[in-house]
């Protein structure tokens, strides 16, 4: 039996999640018996950290040594505690000039508070997000008048079309040259976060943190917003269901997807 601690890090949608966005029985007991011989998990997601923190309820994983890496990275949250011991956000300058081009370019986009969506436009886009993720919203007049401190993560969104969201990222490219960074986490949602912020350089701050050594990391993911996190760990689990060009990023692909316990086959493989 293995008995050195590992560590986990797993991304939500499309890994941990099925398509119905939600956690199978057999992902569950995979993930208890790891953590009762003594493993870590932890969330790693581009979800907000209130979502985030919904799931980890879920999986009981707010036990001592139990993290959340929400934001792609941009904060790095205690679970057992209850607080943020890592945080990068976005200039508020930086968050208008976003909206701002979004809406001419008739695009939906939203950052958050502490607890839900806040976004200046309501539409299709937005009700689907937070059915998505168990968010609620709020819609306000000004973004710069409503937040009152600088948040984590902007998102563009577009779930009937991709092309726009590349086109939108395509024009803002020049303005953002070391402002912000952006890559997607599935076609429909461009996730914008501080230059240098990753789920890749947030497991190096909370294993240094935690005194774990990286070769006993595994990452589970499935989208470009996990290549920094799968290029991190030495173990690096790319879900079967992945677009053919995350599999370049793999020391292993599941036998399985995530509508079928790909996340239990690596721990099963590689923790226990």
């Amino acid at each position: 039996m293995k008995t050195e601690t590992k560590i986990l890090f797993t991304d939500l949608d499309g890994t941990l999640l099925n398509d119905q966005k939600q956690i199978s029985e057999g992902n569950l007991a995979a993930i208890r018996q790891a953590l009762d011989l003594g493993h870590k998990v932890v969330i790693s997601t581009g979800r907000a950290l209130a979502s985030a923190k919904k799931q980890a309820e879920t999986l009981g994983l707010t036990m001592p040594g139990c993290y959340i890496i929400a934001f792609n990275g941009a904060c790095i949250y205690d679970s057992y505690e209850q607080k943020v011991v890592f945080s990068q956000t976005i200039p508020m300058e930086y968050v208008c000039h976003l909206f701002e081009a979004a809406h001419s370019h008739g695009i939906h986009i939203q950052t958050y508070d502490d607890t839900q969506v806040v976004t200046e436009t309501e539409n299709e886009d937005l009700y689907e997000y937070c059915r998505n993720t168990s968010m609620d919203y709020k819609i306000v007049p000004s973004i710069r008048e409503a937040l009152t401190t600088d948040p984590y993560k902007v998102l563009a969104v577009d779930y009937q079309h991709h092309e726009p969201l590349i086109q939108f990222q395509k024009d803002i490219s020049g303005w953002a040259q070391g402002k912000i960074d952006g890559y997607f986490s599935c076609d429909s949602l461009l996730e914008i976060i501080a230059p240098g912020i990753s789920k890749g350089n947030a497991i190096l701050r909370l294993c240094e943190q935690l005194q774990i050594p990286l070769e006993h990391t595994i990452s589970a993911g499935d989208a470009d917003n996990d290549i920094s996190m799968l290029q991190t760990t030495p173990v690096s689990v790319v879900m079967k269901n992945a677009d053919s060009h995350m599999h370049t990023y793999a020391t292993y692909i599941t036998e399985h997807d995530n509508n079928h316990d790909g996340v239990a086959e690596a721990i099963y493989k590689f923790m226990i």
